[in-house]
């Protein structure tokens, strides 16, 4: 059984977020958008994307599980079909190129699927000279990270951010190597690392809930936009309608 060796800093995801989005404070008003990485990115990009009135979309980076140890991984596969790999867990566990092949093609299906439930058939939003911030509910290799810097790096953003309420110390040198900046609110320097440990409420969320935690944040951004300090001025050229 596992025990934690911390104690938790976030009540769950959203406040995560909330704690994270000072962090990045200094982003807002930036051209930035905001990327969360499916499912447990999500609620805590809501939060930054919020607080930094930000544009929001997703990125679909997955883990590689290892064979008969699916909690493992060794690396990860991002929407655009970018792959990362541990090569030092690949060759602790001596796989073949036919094992590590079919799990690689295994897992990109997996992700063209959720790419087409997550977005349907709208293209990720337009990163081209903008500030990249690529948010997940932690780093624990970081390899899902890697995959998703790697994608969103070809597609020209000006800078990218790799955000993330808790990380170990080895994933955060890691993603330190290829991301611009990487922003965390906590970091763990145990042997075992567990983003869970950091939360104080931690469930798995499956696609329902995380589709749900996006729509209500599209919700909200547009119901921000309509209040009237946001509305455009009205054009000096309308007239009233002529009584008839």
């Amino acid at each position: 059984m596992h025990r934690p060796l911390v104690s938790p800093i976030f009540e769950n995801r959203f406040d995560a977020g909330r704690q994270l989005a000072e962090k990045l404070s200094h982003y807002k008003d930036k051209s930035a958008i905001v990327l969360a990485i499916p499912n447990g990115g999500i609620p805590i990009a809501t939060q930054v994307a919020l607080a930094l009135d930000a544009d929001m979309d997703m990125i679909i980076s997955r883990k590689l599980p290892i064979p008969l140890r699916p909690e493992g991984g060794f690396g990860a596969v991002a929407d655009d079909g970018a792959v990362m790999l541990n090569h030092e867990v690949v060759n602790y566990l001596h796989m073949t190129e036919q094992q590590i092949n079919y799990t690689v093609n295994k897992v990109r299906a997996e992700v063209q699927q959720r790419s087409l439930l997550y977005r349907g058939h709208r293209s990720l939003s337009i990163l081209n000279g903008r500030i990249a911030i690529i948010i997940d509910d932690g780093l624990a290799s970081g390899y899902t990270m890697l995959a998703a810097i790697e994608s969103v790096r070809r597609k020209k953003p000006a800078r990218i951010v790799a955000a993330v309420p808790a990380a170990s110390a080895t994933a955060r040198k890691l993603v330190e190597k290829v991301a611009d900046e990487v922003i965390t609110v906590a970091d763990g320097f145990m042997p075992k690392f567990y983003v869970s440990d950091y939360y104080r409420y931690w469930n798995v969320l499956d696609d329902e809930q995380s589709l749900k935690v996006f729509k209500d944040w599209q919700m909200r951004r547009q119901n921000l936009n309509l209040r009237p300090e946001n509305l455009p001025p009205p054009s000096m050229t309308m007239r009233r309608k002529p009584l008839i």
